[in-house]
């Protein structure tokens, strides 16, 4: 397994080592002993499976602590534009986002730690992304930030008309006027 940092401190891409003949392919998605052996310590302790058609945009979410979530994104079936934005008041990328694309061809993941706005786009026909969360979901620590906020100005391979939004999504404030209670530790 590759870990490949980014620009952006503690936010890293995973790649799997992958074993591929005439018959298909196998890879380890996720070995807790590697990433432990890496310095990673995460408890991932729910799975998450999301199927969707080309222009859905999911996010840009996170959770309030105490109840915030690290995430471990992989895209199993087709391509995604992964996005975070980092929320950690004293980062020095804080207000700085950060893509990657994700494609069931590539077998990349984006390892997201706590305090990073998440969202992806959907670039394909169709997509299945999974993800392991290190805390459970908890409904009234949601917080989010408009995807489409001119301040950040995020290219998500997707105009704005393409994009398909949840209500929610929709209605979330600029990240100017988020709620945001993360903190950077280096």
């Amino acid at each position: 397994m590759k870990i490949i940092e980014t620009p952006i401190p503690d936010l890293l891409i995973i790649e799997p080592k992958v074993f591929g003949d005439e018959r298909g392919y196998f890879y380890e998605s996720y070995n807790k002993q590697v990433f432990e052996q890496a310095g990673l310590q995460y408890d991932f302790i729910q799975d998450n499976q999301a199927l969707s058609q080309y222009g859905v945009l999911r996010g840009l979410h996170y959770q309030h602590p105490p109840f915030a979530q690290s995430k471990l994104i992989r895209a199993v079936q087709g391509e995604i534009n992964d996005v975070v934005v980092d929320l950690r008041r004293g980062s020095p990328t804080f207000g700085r986002w950060y893509s990657v694309k994700l494609t069931a061809d590539n077998h990349r993941q984006l390892l997201v730690p706590k305090g990073f706005a998440h969202g992806y786009a959907v670039l394909s026909d169709l997509s299945l992304v999974q993800y392991k969360c290190d805390a459970f979901y908890h409904p009234e620590s949601e917080g989010g930030i408009n995807p489409f906020d001119g301040e950040l100005d995020i290219d998500w391979g997707l105009s704005y008309d393409e994009a398909r939004l949840s209500n929610k999504d929709k209605a979330h404030p600029a990240f100017k006027d988020c709620v945001n209670k993360f903190e950077f530790h280096a």
